[in-house]
C-alpha cells in the first residue's frame, strides 16, 4: 500500500506545481452532489481494505477506497452497524466518498450524523503531505477537531486516506408502524414523540396515492419496542426493511421525478412550507425533501424564513446556476477560504465542489 500512497503524493505534487485541478473520486456514486466536476480524476479505489476492526471496542478503521458494502458486511457478521446509515447511491460506493459527502440516512435523528462517528482520519493535503488527526477512541482531541472537519468537505481540503469510525450494536428488536396523518398533524406527532422516552429511530411522512402517511421505525429492546407499539398504535408494516432501504437509497417513488430535488434543513417545529411540488419529511421534521420546479430564490427564501437553509441536491440543468449550496454569510465564507488555503494552497483539490468561488 505504500506504493499507492507514493503514487497519490506524486500526482498531487505534480498537480500543485502545474496548477492542474484534480478530481478525487471513488465509486462515483455521489458525483451528482455538490458543484460541477472538474479536473483530472484521481481514483481512490486502489487504496482499499479494512485496516483494523475491534468489535469489542466498537471501532473500525478502513482505507478510503474500501467499498461500503464490505465494511457493512464485516460489521453485520458481528451484529454491529454504521449507525448513521450512510446512503450508497450505487454499488460502487466507498468509505472515503461516504465521509467526504457527509450524508446520513433515516437513523440520523436518533443516532447522530456521520461526523458524530468519526474518531480520526489520515489525510493527504494539497501539498501531498500525509497528516493524522484524532485517533480510535472518543476522547482523543485537544483543540480543534480537524478529523470531523473533513466530513462533508467533498474532498476540497484533502484526500481521505483512512478513516476510523465508532460503530454500534444492531438493535435487538425493530418494528415499523404506519399511521394516516396530514402534514401538520404529522409534524405535531413527531415533535411530541421526541419529548417522550420512545425508541423511535426513523420517521417519514409523505402524501401519495394511499393518502398522507406517517411511517416510523422503533428500535431497541424487545420490551421497549413492544410497549411503544402499543402506545402509538397504527398499522404494522411487514416489509419494513425494504421500505427504509428504498428511502435511504432514494429508490422510493418520490425520488424518481424529473423536477429538481431540494433538501431543506429546518427546525423540527417549523410549520408546513407553502411551496409548489411534492414534499417528503424525515428526521422528525428537520429534513424535508422537495420535488419542485420553483425558482431557487423562492425555495431558499422559504427555508430561510423558517430558520433553515436549502440545498439543491439533484438539480435540473437550468437550476444549477443557483449553486448546489446556499451562500454562506461573509464571516463563514472568509473562514472557509482560510481553511482551503491552509490545506490546499494551490486550490487543486475538487475545485468548485463546495463553493463556486474556489
Amino acid at each position: 500500500m505504500s506504493e499507492i500512497i507514493a503514487e497519490f503524493a506524486g500526482r498531487i505534487r505534480h498537480a500543485e506545481a502545474t496548477k492542474t485541478p484534480l478530481r478525487l473520486s471513488g465509486g462515483g456514486s455521489k458525483d451528482f452532489y455538490g458543484g460541477p466536476l472538474c479536473g483530472e480524476m484521481l481514483d481512490t479505489r486502489p487504496y482499499a481494505g479494512i485496516v483494523s476492526y475491534d468489535a469489542t471496542e466498537l471501532v473500525v478503521t478502513a482505507r478510503c477506497g474500501t467499498p461500503l458494502q464490505q465494511i457493512e458486511a464485516a460489521l453485520a457478521a458481528q451484529g454491529q452497524m454504521l449507525a448513521f446509515e450512510p446512503p450508497h447511491f450505487g454499488a460502487g460506493a466507498t468509505l472515503g466518498g461516504a465521509i467526504a459527502a457527509g450524508l446520513s440516512g433515516p437513523r440520523r435523528a436518533a443516532a447522530g450524523a456521520a461526523r458524530d462517528f468519526v474518531l480520526g482520519v489520515k489525510l493527504m493535503d494539497g501539498r501531498g503531505e500525509v497528516m493524522n488527526f484524532g485517533g480510535q477512541v472518543m476522547k482523543n482531541v485537544a483543540g480543534f477537531d480537524v478529523s470531523r472537519l473533513m466530513v462533508g468537505a467533498l474532498g476540497t481540503l484533502g484526500l481521505l486516506l483512512e478513516v476510523s469510525l465508532k460503530v454500534l450494536p444492531r438493535p435487538a428488536a425493530e418494528a415499523t408502524l404506519r399511521l394516516e396523518a396530514p402534514q401538520g398533524r404529522a409534524l405535531d406527532l413527531m415533535n411530541g414523540w421526541a419529548g417522550r422516552p420512545l425508541p423511535i429511530s426513523a420517521t417519514c411522512w409523505e402524501a401519495g396515492d394511499d393518502g398522507e402517511i406517517l411511517t416510523l421505525r422503533l428500535s431497541g429492546a424487545h420490551a421497549a419496542v413492544a410497549s411503544a407499539c402499543g402506545l402509538i398504535g397504527g398499522e404494522r408494516v411487514a416489509d419494513a426493511e425494504a421500505f427504509w432501504h428504498a428511502l435511504r437509497e432514494q429508490r422510493a417513488a418520490f425520488f424518481t421525478g424529473d423536477m429538481s430535488l431540494w433538501r431543506l434543513s429546518l427546525p423540527s417545529v417549523a410549520p408546513p412550507l407553502d411551496l409548489p411540488g411534492a414534499q417528503l419529511i424525515e428526521w422528525g421534521g428537520s429534513q424535508r425533501w422537495l420535488n419542485s420546479g420553483a425558482p431557487a430564490e423562492i425555495v431558499r427564501s422559504a427555508a430561510a424564513k423558517s430558520g433553515g437553509h436549502a440545498t439543491l441536491f439533484r438539480g435540473r440543468i437550468e437550476a444549477r446556476g443557483a449553486g448546489a449550496f446556499q451562500d454562506l454569510p461573509a464571516p463563514l465564507m472568509a473562514l472557509q477560504k482560510k481553511l482551503k488555503l491552509a490545506f490546499d494552497p494551490a486550490g487543486i483539490l475538487n475545485p468548485g465542489r463546495m463553493n463556486r468561488e474556489f
